[in-house]
């Protein structure tokens, strides 16, 4: 595998905004070949913070998601720095001036992809972590007819308030940086950066994880779990970081136009086969927030990973936890 990717032109793009946002871009990076009927496509986004090379980690041969068997499409959502993003897009679009994206517009310039470039008409499975769990909802519910099965791993219908206010807290963190400058920085607000990912490391894992010592896989304190935040987070412009973070907050599976902002509308709209797969120990997602929405889809499983790593079990980081997911994933995609 490689970090090369390809780019697919949306053209002006509307958003569900009612902005349009011009010479609009999805870069992906694919695996595997489409079959003839073209349905053996598995789409898989990026999620906060990132690229389509960190979704590497479940995607192998012997893998619930092999690309001997399937066409996977991982595609980088909007204002990764990759696809249209604040650090990319000329002005008057550019910075903090950049449009709202939500889940809606990532999965509706994601299904322009499929179809578009490639033909597709049957998507196998829309599967994701955190953020792109979130788009899988997203999918589920503006393609019934489309998408058979859905997996969300570690994400919600909607954000919660509880995530929202999480949000909130290191939105401040980084633009109390004085070289912030309100978005027109000639340098990177760095200490704002450094303060944004000490604070989200707090959040990676349970406190569990933390108690049982599971942080000295990272270094030999907790400096390194602080230090591979900051090397994550600090790889991406501030703006683009601010612009992921709006995307997260504006999720909701009911916002689109035709569920009128009902959430359980939307949830019922969902025929996907649907394994929804939160962590015990997510203090992100917990698994109360998906007990409630899989009570509202007509055929759903909840399926909770059984692990201390917190929202962490879902990424690819521990191979007990990406283990038990691809069992998972393996019996959805034989259902």
């Amino acid at each position: 595998m490689s970090d090369g990717y390809e780019i697919f032109e949306l053209g002006d793009f509307e958003l569900m905004s009612g902005h349009v946002l011009p010479s609009a871009k999805v870069a992906y990076q694919t695996h595997g070949s489409l079959n003839e009927a073209g349905d053996n496509v598995i789409v898989f986004p990026t999620w906060y913070a990132g690229r389509h090379t960190d979704n590497e980690a479940l995607i192998g041969p012997g893998q619930a998601l092999d690309p001997s068997r399937y066409f996977i499409v991982v595609a980088n959502q909007f204002g990764n720095g990759l696809s249209s993003s604040p650090s990319n897009t000329p002005p008057p679009h550019d910075r903090m001036r950049f449009p709202l994206a939500t889940p809606y517009d990532n999965v509706r310039a994601q299904h322009r992809l499929l179809t578009e470039r490639y033909g597709v008409r049957r998507i196998a499975l829309a599967v994701g972590f955190s953020m792109s769990a979130q788009q899988a909802f997203h999918f589920g519910a503006l393609y019934p007819d489309m998408v058979e099965r859905i997996a969300p791993i570690c994400g919600s219908a909607k954000t919660s308030l509880h995530n929202y206010v999480f949000l909130e807290g290191i939105k401040a963190a980084l633009t109390a940086d004085r070289a912030w400058e309100e978005g027109e920085y000639t340098s990177p607000p760095t200490a704002g950066i450094r303060a944004f990912s000490r604070v989200y490391t707090g959040w990676f894992a349970s406190q569990s994880f933390f108690r049982e010592g599971l942080h000295a896989a990272f270094g030999d304190d907790v400096e390194g779990l602080f230090a591979l935040a900051e090397q994550v987070l600090g790889s991406f412009d501030a703006n683009d970081l601010l612009a992921m973070v709006a995307t997260w907050q504006a999720a909701d599976v009911g916002a689109h136009p035709s569920f009128g902002g009902d959430l359980s509308q939307a949830l019922g709209a969902i025929r996907s086969r649907a394994f929804v797969m939160p962590s015990q120990t997510d203090l992100y997602f917990p698994p109360e927030d998906n007990e409630i929405e899989v009570a509202q889809m007509s055929n759903a499983d909840l399926r909770v990973i059984p692990s201390i790593w917190g929202h962490m079990a879902g990424g690819g980081m521990n191979p007990d936890d990406s283990a038990w997911l691809n069992v998972q994933l393996k019996e959805l995609l034989e259902v």
